[in-house]
């Protein structure tokens, strides 16, 4: 048992020099501290062995086990040590120009309602931009809309409360804008 212990005291530490990085340093804790670890198994063994073989082998364990943690802990140091360093040399240079952002793009809508004025154009169409809140008159009388007309029915027309002297509504939101 005590022969069994110093070859994996052995292994351990000759797998621990070689180690690199840090999830190979976690797969080596895990392999020689882990529930199924054979170190673990000896101690969980040695209620089997009697008295004074099973003090030797527990005392001698149990040293191997913190020689191990030991070893453990310089080269999780060790291996960040080495992370920082790396990190440092590649450390921002604050004097360096600002990277430019991309500035961003236009909606999907817009983009959609650009392109159809732009085949409408390419027609013979004109685009024509004007206020949303319009006069009466402007809305209406101007276009030789007759008063009895039905676009100027309160279904089809949004007025908006700014009565005129005679109490007629004199304004609205644009209609009929195709």
């Amino acid at each position: 048992m005590l022969q069994q212990l110093e070859e994996l005291k052995i292994n351990a530490l000759r797998e621990l020099e070689g180690i690199n990085n840090i999830k190979e340093l976690e797969s080596w804790r895990v392999r020689y501290f882990g529930k199924k670890s054979e170190l673990i198994k000896i101690l969980r063994g040695l209620g089997a062995l009697p008295l004074e073989e099973r003090k030797a082998v527990g005392a001698h364990a149990n040293e191997i086990k913190s020689h191990l943690e030991s070893g453990l802990k310089q080269k999780e140091e060790a291996l960040k040590d080495v992370q920082l360093a790396a990190a440092k040399r590649e450390a921002l240079d604050i004097t360096l120009p600002g990277r430019h952002l991309p500035i961003g793009h236009l909606h999907p809508i817009t983009q959609t309602l650009d392109k159809i004025c732009g085949i409408f154009i390419s027609m013979g169409f004109q685009v024509v931009e004007g206020p949303d809140v319009e006069w009466d008159y402007y809305n209406f009388e101007a276009l030789n809309i007759p008063e009895e007309h039905p676009a100027r029915d309160t279904m089809s027309t949004s007025w908006i409360n700014s009565n005129s002297k005679d109490n007629e509504r004199t304004m609205l939101l644009r209609t009929h804008t195709t």
